[in-house]
């Protein structure tokens, strides 16, 4: 199976504000839109992740051909415990992920 980062253009993680996380599929056509959207369940982004399902949050915008995932930051931006500032960390976990 190809890994997500294989089919799609570009995976990005940053910050939504110092509590909330958000990663961006730009997947650069209806046909690999079509592809991530129906082989990404919301629940393996949320056992992937490590956040409840409850709290993670999806769109998908098939006009931007993009797929997004929103959830809290397990630590508040700037703590001490903070081991990724910016949220730019998370990106890579989600594009080695195999597609279905």
């Amino acid at each position: 199976m190809p890994e997500l980062g294989q089919i799609v253009e570009k995976v990005r993680s940053k910050n939504a504000g110092p509590f909330w996380l958000t990663v961006d599929i730009f997947c650069g056509s209806p046909e690999a839109f079509a592809r991530v959207s129906a082989g990404l369940s919301t629940d393996r982004i949320a056992a992937l992740f490590k956040v409840d399902p409850a709290l993670l949050k999806r769109f998908d915008i098939p006009d931007l051909n993009v797929v997004k995932f929103s959830m809290p930051r397990p630590k508040v931006q700037g703590m001490a415990e903070d081991r990724d500032m910016h949220g730019a960390g998370w990106a890579p976990l989600l594009a080695e992920l195999d597609l279905n």
